[in-house]
């Protein structure tokens, strides 16, 4: 990248780790929030923090990415190497609740980004417009989401699941249609799409999120859809897009966010990075690079935004 060099660049590394460090502390047990919202922040592409946890008795990876609304792929990502169903007792787990918005978000917009398994809206608010964002399960082998642009049709309580031939077909014991309650797999609410029978809605199967189950449709906790139905009106606009690296810039410094590429689209993960960090370089100016802080990023995968780059001094 033009403008971009790599000498020592220990000031910004020194900031970097103090924002972690800071932002890192002991959880309090506490029910699923149900969306994490953002504050407005105009030009900051970051979002939240990463904390740490300590593991209680008889507690699983995924109680612990419920109860901070992340999803299963979030969670085992951060903690590579810990078993998600026995986790040791009183090991402490990370819990990344640090996000990076999506580039190019419009006020009112939704965007799904696939690879990250997440979805982000852009409402109004007082002083400007503030990020809400929640995890979310999408389509299985074969199933695959489809990116595209789509928009919002209609939106339901209660709806009923008229079951698709191709599910029908894999399973033949299920009914034509499943009536609202405890057995329809849609959940509560469903904002329906413009096309492709796709729909943002609940599930009777929280441990989906986070994970590639669907036919296709995008699944949300049941406590995250019946806190974004309400506001989310028909019309609305929604991305759905796939992108295991992006980066962007707040405080300073660039972050580099980098998923697991499950449809194998990047040929190099190293030189898809370099590139993602032009948009650091569009908004802060000459970086100082760290490329072992890129290279780690790009083999770890944890799924969550690092500093790889500050603004040159």
């Amino acid at each position: 990248m033009d403008g971009t060099t790599t000498r020592a660049a220990g000031g910004w590394r020194r900031r970097a780790a103090l924002v972690l460090a800071f932002a890192w502390g002991p959880l309090a047990a506490r029910p699923a929030p149900g969306l994490e919202v953002c504050p407005p922040a105009a030009g900051r592409a970051l979002c939240g923090t990463v904390r740490r946890h300590l593991v209680a008795a008889n507690e699983t990876l995924p109680d612990i990415a419920r109860a901070n609304d992340l999803g299963f792929n979030e969670i085992t990502a951060a903690n590579p190497g810990v078993d998600p169903w026995t986790p040791p007792p009183g090991r402490e787990v990370v819990v990344p609740r640090l996000f990076l918005a999506p580039p190019g978000m419009a006020r009112g917009d939704i965007v799904v980004d696939l690879a990250e398994m997440r979805l982000y809206e852009l409402e109004p608010a007082p002083g400007g417009v503030r990020l809400v964002t929640a995890p979310i399960g999408v389509g299985r082998d074969g199933f695959e989401t489809r990116e595209g642009v789509y928009t919002i049709r209609s939106k339901a309580r209660d709806p009923t699941w008229f079951v698709p031939p191709s599910v029908r077909a894999e399973e033949p014991d299920l009914p034509a249609r499943v009536p609202p309650g405890p057995d329809n797999p849609l959940g509560r609410y469903i904002l329906r799409f413009s096309r492709l029978s796709y729909g943002i809605h609940g599930t009777n199967r929280p441990w989906g999120v986070g994970r590639r189950v669907s036919h296709g449709c995008i699944r949300l906790y049941p406590e995250d859809i019946e806190a974004l139905y309400p506001r989310v009106p028909v019309g609305t606009l929604v991305r759905v897009t796939y992108r295991p690296i992006r980066a962007g810039a707040a405080d300073g410094r660039c972050w580099l966010q980098v998923e697991e590429d499950y449809l194998g689209r990047v040929a190099d993960p190293f030189d898809a990075a370099l590139a993602a960090l032009g948009a650091c370089e569009a908004a802060l100016g000459p970086l100082d690079l760290d490329l072992a802080a890129v290279r780690r990023a790009v083999r770890e995968r944890r799924g969550y935004p690092v500093p790889v780059a500050g603004r040159r001094e």
